[in-house]
């Protein structure tokens, strides 16, 4: 990975005998030598293929965002802003009931000609290793593969374009809403592009297009699949659905392309945002669960192999799966 890095830095929240969290702050920043930027580069592959990221952007009265301005512009040093930094995260991290020790990463570095800033608490834990004379020693080390209360900041994108609502991004998180509200609150920022709505609104957008196309049931599975593809392909690489390129993946109609259907039916879809990995599926797959029930199947099955009534509403399969069937047998 071609990465250059500009500055990085460690800080630690511990917390204390009284059952406060408390701050061990690095003295200077790091070297910028192999292992640094082995580390940066591992902490932003990871990144990109965390799934169920939010985005938004700085609110006007945002703290951070000024400390953030000071750094950009070189009247603060990043050993300062780094500070003032863990102190704001120490405050509010304080005030959740998951709040947790940790090591925290500040990293300001570009990948690919984009600029990024990178913060995260990173657990960390004690283990074992075998030294080169067969001892056996204590280490410390981070748990990146686990990290989930991590944010990102695109510079490049920040100071192209303040009014963007997506330049920053943060991982849920395991318990859901309070990391997302944790992080927002500790950067002042506001919640920005819901890529599951747009997910969502695209996939409503290819039904109505293949509706009003009149496109019967294979060619439907036909120009979903297409789709489905596109946008797994791009989950892959770990870029962005892009709508114009999207469009020119599929079949037009009567000379109407995707693209301007949406554009003359007003949908309102970026120009480009993440796929997301369960909406997509949808596309060539009929999903569902509840009430202790799992079903997934092939949408070409439909009325195939398999039938609904809803007038009963019972869902008819021919055909078991030879392991589902093996169970029922031993079981019934």
């Amino acid at each position: 990975m071609s990465l250059n890095l500009s500055n990085v830095i460690l800080h630690q929240l511990a917390i204390n005998d009284q059952e406060q969290l408390e701050i061990h702050f690095r003295q200077d920043v790091l070297n910028n030598d192999a292992a640094t930027e082995n580390l940066v580069a591992e902490l932003h592959r990871v990144f990109n293929a965390k799934s169920g990221k939010g985005f938004g952007a700085f609110a006007d009265d945002s703290q951070f965002q000024g400390w953030l301005n000071e750094l950009l512009a070189n009247n603060m040093d990043f050993y300062t802003f780094s500070s003032e930094s863990t102190k704001r995260l120490r405050d509010e991290l304080a005030k959740y009931p998951f709040a947790e020790s940790g090591t925290l990463v500040l990293a300001q570095y570009q990948s690919l000609a984009t600029d990024f800033l990178f913060i995260g608490l990173l657990p960390s834990y004690n283990s074992l290793q075998v030294t080169e004379g067969l001892n056996i020693d204590s280490i410390h080390y981070l748990d990146i593969a686990k990290m989930d209360i991590v944010a990102r900041i695109d510079l490049t994108a920040y100071q192209m374009d303040k009014e963007s609502n997506r330049y920053l991004s943060y991982i849920k998180g395991r318990v859901g809403r309070k990391v997302a509200d944790f992080f927002l609150d500790f950067l002042q920022a506001e919640v920005g592009l819901d890529t599951k709505q747009q997910n969502t609104i695209l996939m409503q957008a290819l039904d109505d297009f293949c509706s009003d196309s009149q496109l019967d049931k294979q060619e439907t599975i036909s120009y979903k699949k297409q789709a489905f593809d596109y946008c797994n392909e791009q989950l892959k690489s770990g870029d962005e659905v892009q709508i114009q390129e999207l469009s020119g993946e599929l079949p037009s109609n009567q000379g109407a392309s995707f693209l301007d259907y949406t554009q003359e039916r007003g949908y309102e879809l970026e120009q480009s945002f993440p796929a997301d990995r369960a909406t997509v599926r949808k596309l060539t797959k009929f999903v569902g669960a509840g009430g202790g029930l799992n079903v997934s199947f092939d949408s070409l099955l439909l009325g195939e192999r398999v039938f609904y009534d809803p007038d009963t509403d019972t869902l008819t399969i021919k055909g078991t799966p030879p392991n589902l069937k093996d169970q029922l047998l031993r079981n019934s």
